[in-house]
């Protein structure tokens, strides 16, 4: 039997370019080599496409320099990537597409549309689950719906942060309604780049304006106290929840250093709690995952307060898969190891409805 060919798309022009090199690490080593053979197409930070030629380029950098582009066709009746390399432009058909790319331009929805107009199977949430799931906001109004505890919230715009008179009709909109200390986060980057906490008024304004630099919508949330806990679903239309982990982290919160950078931060994924609070942490998160419309994949993340209340947190829709990664140290907790899940989420990508 012939073997089937699997795009891995990786790097990307967000702030979490970088995670999204190590997850496509661990993915393409997890790849049935036997089955697929695989394209590697990396996108730099400026937004570059270029051929890949191996894992060990992508541990060290060197595939940055790569003097092969890659352009993914949009149309239809081709559904591959044509390599521009010297001379003659060389096509290679696509079968299906593992996206590993976290934030912006690549968890949004905007690279599903992608391949949706190229009729190109993929893995993961489509663009409607991934252009809302991204939004906080927007994840915020449908749980809100759905009548799942989660935190207080204001919404300021990048707008308002930089003009001195309009700084301060939000600073007093924020006051009126979530007490201090407040976290603040731009409404559309992951991997808790540009969130900040603030005690005080000041705080709460240097905050903002850091949370502008990442996006134009910005989320105000009450702080909840709680132990930070996730759980991973898998699935199309039948929808899976893992078990429940436990994030154990160094810094004063789980912030993009103290996930990626300071080895003090500990996961835990089988999480002591009582049994019925764990079972709610599944159904929520299986509820979430299906009001966004998800497919594939997601991690879904809570607080477990001490009084034993649940406060929904966040969804990511293209959680990491680096060594640390938390979702596919749930799902190998639950006997599903790395390959088989790899394959499993492949599967789902043929079989989207």
């Amino acid at each position: 039997m012939s073997k089937k060919h699997l795009l891995v798309l990786f790097g990307g022009q967000s702030s979490e370019h970088e995670v999204s090199c190590r997850s496509a690490v661990t993915i393409i080593g997890a790849v049935d080599t036997d089955k697929y053979e695989m394209m590697l197409v990396g996108i730099t930070k400026e937004g570059h496409w270029v051929k890949v030629d191996s894992v060990d380029q992508i541990k060290d950098g060197s595939w940055r320099q790569s003097q092969v582009s890659a352009v993914l066709s949009p149309d239809a009746s081709q559904g591959g990537v044509w390599l521009m390399e010297t001379g003659m432009p060389v096509f290679w058909k696509v079968d299906v597409a593992f996206p590993v790319l976290h934030g912006l331009w690549g968890e949004d929805g905007t690279i599903q549309g992608v391949f949706e107009l190229a009729k190109i199977p993929y893995v993961g949430c489509g663009v409607l689950a991934s252009a809302v799931s991204m939004d906080k906001v927007y994840t915020k109004l449908i749980v809100d719906r759905l009548g799942i505890r989660q935190a207080a919230y204001e919404v300021v715009t990048r707008d308002q942060v930089n003009k001195e008179e309009k700084m301060a009709e939000a600073v007093a909109q924020v006051e009126a309604k979530l007490p201090y200390p407040v976290f603040i986060k731009p409404s559309r980057a992951g991997s808790s780049c540009g969130v900040s906490k603030a005690e005080n008024r000041d705080q709460l304004i240097n905050g903002l304006k850091l949370a502008a630099e990442h996006d134009r919508k910005i989320l105000v949330e009450e702080t909840i106290v709680g132990r930070e806990v996730e759980c991973a679903v898998l699935g199309g239309s039948d929808v899976r929840a893992s078990g429940v982990g436990e994030i154990l982290a160094a810094a004063q919160f789980y912030d993009y250093d103290a996930k990626y950078n300071n080895a003090e931060s500990k996961t835990v994924v089988n999480a002591e709690m009582e049994e019925e609070s764990r079972e709610e942490i599944r159904r929520n998160a299986v509820a979430i995952f299906k009001a966004v419309d998800g497919w594939g994949l997601s991690r879904v993340d809570f607080f477990l307060q001490a009084d034993g209340q649940i406060v929904f947190n966040e969804i990511n829709t293209l959680p990491g898969f680096t060594s640390i990664s938390m979702y596919p140290m749930l799902w190998e907790a639950r006997g599903l190891a790395l390959k088989p899940l790899v394959e499993r989420l492949i599967q789902t990508a043929f079989v989207r409805e």
